[in-house]
């Protein structure tokens, strides 16, 4: 490795407030666990689990080769990720202006059923898309060396997995999983918080590039 632990913990700092503020995936995790217990809800966790080794994969080693080839494209990446971290701030702020409905248990849902339903969520999510050209434009890429770009997959891998795993456990009842939607604008506050604050880091960096 030839990174500092600071770039990979910003990242997965980013990935982790991601999925805690709910989305489509996270919501399914939930209410599969409410109707249909845990072992479902797991099996959300393990579909997850390869659908962020797949983005991760393909986004990390696409870019990788794309500076490789044309190095002075990463400031045009790191606008492009200032870009998408504010409007994923604005996003999640207008959400939690708005309020949260309750979330619905889905029942009779087998592990299997669970985890092609998962899987297929995040395969069609254009959000785990912009996610990753976002994780893309924070993480030093071009001088990262193959196994620092392992790491971080991998740990985004365990991440992601962790976090859906602790909805599956913990969200298996109605009061927890209603508890969390109350709580939900307050996570989506602090979520547009972090992530403006990200934007305004890499808008820094261009800035000094440029000058």
């Amino acid at each position: 490795m030839t990174l500092g632990w600071y770039d990979f913990f910003e990242v997965w700092a980013l990935i982790g407030l991601n999925i805690l503020s709910p989305g489509p995936n996270v919501l399914n995790t939930i209410s599969i666990s409410m109707g249909s217990g845990r072992r479902s809800g797991l099996a959300c966790s393990g579909a997850v689990g390869i659908g962020v080794a797949l983005w991760a994969g393909g986004a990390v080693l696409g870019v990788a080769a794309l500076f490789a080839l044309a190095p002075w494209l990463e400031p045009a990446l790191e606008l492009l990720g200032a870009g998408l971290l504010i409007w994923f701030a604005k996003r999640f702020l207008r959400r939690a202006l708005g309020g949260r409905g309750q979330v619905r248990a889905r029942n009779n849902i087998t592990p299997w059923r669970a985890f092609s339903a998962s899987l297929a969520i995040l395969a069609t999510n254009p959000k785990a898309l912009t996610t990753w050209l976002t994780v893309l434009a924070i993480f030093p890429v071009k001088s990262a060396a193959p196994a620092d770009l392992a790491v971080l997959i991998f740990g985004a891998i365990l991440l992601a997995m962790g976090l859906h795993a602790g909805y599956a456990l913990l969200f298996s009842t109605k009061i927890a999983a209603h508890a969390y939607m109350r709580a939900a604008p307050y996570i989506d506050c602090a979520v547009a918080a972090f992530f403006v604050l990200i934007a305004a880091g890499l808008l820094r960096n261009v800035v000094l590039q440029w000058v």
